[in-house]
């Protein structure tokens, strides 16, 4: 801006995360799992360009796990994701929801309607409590992010994987993860909530990157957009494989 001298450089959310994770973990060239409020996604990197190989078709699943967590009452403080982690700790009966998986992508608006179907009739009925539906909805959830990832490793002939995005702060899925990776004798890089929750350091960084191979945005095509898929950025500061 003419103010200030300073250039504008557009940062595409995604790219952010994936680049902290990547800087904060030393991960070099990880299948990526990128999960959170608005985005669930399976990616990799290749000719300059982070692919996507799988996604969800209709909601994010931090979506899904916030959406039941007011169903049942549970408060936002931290936030509601976080509150469920807790209280499936607690759960003791596995209750079966739909498990729907097509091809490379994930369905969660399903499980989240029967979820809540079943949180309003069994819990009621005193079938199963809130921590049995909680712990029931993670586990069900995160083994179908682990398989799709699991299709993607094999996919690209790569055995590491990087969790990001603010749902990759739950330990249950990390865990769940690791033994997929640990499997494949591969390794897992995953962050706490000091980089996995959107922050401002990993827009920084991921701008840092592109205006250090000269990409700016005049200030006439600066906007923003929620639309900005992941695999529509060039990046032009990794090498080809």
């Amino acid at each position: 801006m003419t103010q200030w001298c300073k250039p504008i450089v557009a940062v595409n959310h995604c790219v952010g995360h994936i680049e902290m994770g990547r800087v904060v973990c030393g991960a070099d060239d990880p299948v990526v799992l990128y999960v959170s409020g608005g985005n669930t996604q399976v990616i990799a990197y290749n000719e300059r360009r982070y692919r996507i190989f799988g996604e969800t078709i209709d909601i994010a699943v931090g979506n899904c796990l916030d959406r039941f967590a007011r169903e049942i009452g549970l408060s936002n403080d931290p936030s509601p994701g976080y509150n469920i982690e807790q209280l499936a700790k607690q759960g003791s009966t596995f209750v079966e929801l739909p498990y729907t998986v097509k091809g490379m992508d994930v369905s969660l608006s399903g499980i989240l309607t029967f979820a809540e179907k079943e949180a309003r009739e069994r819990m009621r009925a005193g079938e199963c409590t809130a921590a049995d539906l909680c712990f029931s909805l993670q586990e069900t959830i995160f083994a179908m992010l682990v398989e799709i990832t699991e299709r993607t490793m094999a996919h690209c002939n790569t055995n590491d994987v990087l969790i990001v995005g603010g749902v990759g702060c739950n330990v249950r899925l990390q865990e769940m993860m690791q033994t997929m990776v640990g499997q494949r004798g591969g390794r897992l890089y995953a962050t706490d909530d000091r980089y996995c929750i959107d922050n401002g350091a990993m827009i920084a960084y991921a701008g840092l990157l592109a205006f250090g191979q000269g990409q700016t945005t005049p200030l006439s095509e600066t906007t923003c957009t929620q639309r900005y898929r992941t695999d529509e950025v060039l990046v032009t500061w990794r090498e080809d494989k």
